[in-house]
């Protein structure tokens, strides 16, 4: 047994099917008294009733929460959050809406409930990320980590299939990574596992049968599982390329982490070969090949894009998306800085052609 230090989060989960009629409980649990809701343009009708059950409790609603929280959304939102006096949010949707609020958590200290209708996992995660001039940062901060979450599986029943698969691969990549992490340990170890195992368990199932709630339960469960791994140790090569894709390209977010994990696996297998051992484990024997390909044969039979060209990417901003990635690189079992630019770039070539990882 490796030496290691855990920390664990403050925060409260509510999980079940119909637990979004607790929201009204949780916010009085938080002393707040006037909650603004946060949710995407697409997601309006479903945020309106939402604050429509809170009656006083809801200050207003905000409905412009988009991919990779260009900061200009954050501070619209912020200032919004100030004028109607709202003293908590409450972000109903996927990662941008979890974004959103946590950058108004960021500069405001305002408390953050979150329902997740998708398996981003973010609302398990003190991190933060915000876009600007092109350039997406993330950090770490006490402040943005959501104070509680409410898992109802209803809510994701109509969540697309597609969407579904992308948004689970996703999440899986956040446990992925936590298992070959610089600050692992045996805790996260047991949590990235069996997040892996739920959400393989899952996607085929709601592919099958989309509105199958024992499925979009073990969907929910994974998501949590695996972003509270996200949330407790690092991330390394895989979430870089992902953040270099998404903010300085504007791909969208669960796709790009979907074509990327193969490949990001492939470059690090050698190096963590513990990791990749857990990772196929988890999926069930999907190949005799590896986690790499066990990963790529999950989207791919699931109906999930696996070519970066098919969700946006330009041929012509490969190189600069390899300059950018090794320009600051994270901490990776396998060195990716500036000397290894040439390797990076043929990773990209790969998962931008939908090749299988090499």
């Amino acid at each position: 047994m490796h030496d290691f230090i855990h920390t664990t989060h403050p925060q409260r989960v509510v999980f079940g099917a119909g637990s979004l009629r607790h929201l009204a409980r949780e916010i009085d649990a938080l002393g707040a008294k006037r909650a603004l809701v946060l949710c995407t343009p697409e997601q309006r009708p479903q945020a309106e009733r939402v604050a429509a059950s809170l009656g006083a409790q809801a200050a207003g609603l905000f409905d412009r929460a988009v991919m990779h929280v260009p900061v200009e959304t954050a501070r619209e939102a912020r200032d919004l959050a100030r004028q109607l006096g709202a003293d908590c949010a409450v972000a109903l949707g996927g990662g941008s809406t979890t974004g959103l609020g946590k950058a108004i958590a960021l500069e405001s200290g305002l408390p953050i409930v979150v329902i997740p209708t998708t398996y981003a996992g973010s609302e398990m995660t003190p991190i933060y990320g915000l876009t600007e001039n092109g350039l997406k940062k993330t950090g770490k901060d006490p402040r943005v980590l959501p104070r509680t979450v409410i898992y109802d599986p209803e809510l994701s029943r109509t969540l697309p299939v597609g969407l579904s698969v992308t948004s689970g691969i996703n999440a899986i990549a956040h446990a992925a990574e936590g298992l070959y992490a610089q600050d692992s340990n045996p805790v996260m170890d047991l949590m990235a596992e069996e997040g892996i195992a739920a959400l393989a368990r899952a996607l085929p199932a709601i592919r099958t049968q989309p509105d199958d709630l024992a499925a979009r339960s073990d969907a929910l469960y994974g998501a949590w599982l695996c972003g509270g791994v996200l949330g407790a140790v690092g991330m390394a090569l895989h979430h870089k390329l992902c953040h270099t894709l998404g903010g300085s390209f504007n791909l969208p977010h669960a796709e790009v982490h979907t074509v990327v994990l193969p490949h990001a696996l492939a470059f690090n297998a050698q190096a963590a070969p513990r990791a990749m051992a857990r990772i196929e484990r988890a999926l069930g024997g999907l190949s005799a090949a590896g986690a790499p390909a066990a990963v790529y044969a999950l989207a791919r039979d699931n109906g999930a894009p696996v070519a970066l060209k098919d969700i946006g990417m330009r041929a012509a901003d490969l190189d600069r998306a390899a300059d950018i990635a090794v320009a600051h690189p994270y901490w990776n079992p396998r060195l990716f800085g500036p000397a290894e630019r040439d390797a990076i770039r043929a990773l990209l070539q790969r998962a931008f052609d939908g090749e299988p990882p090499g």
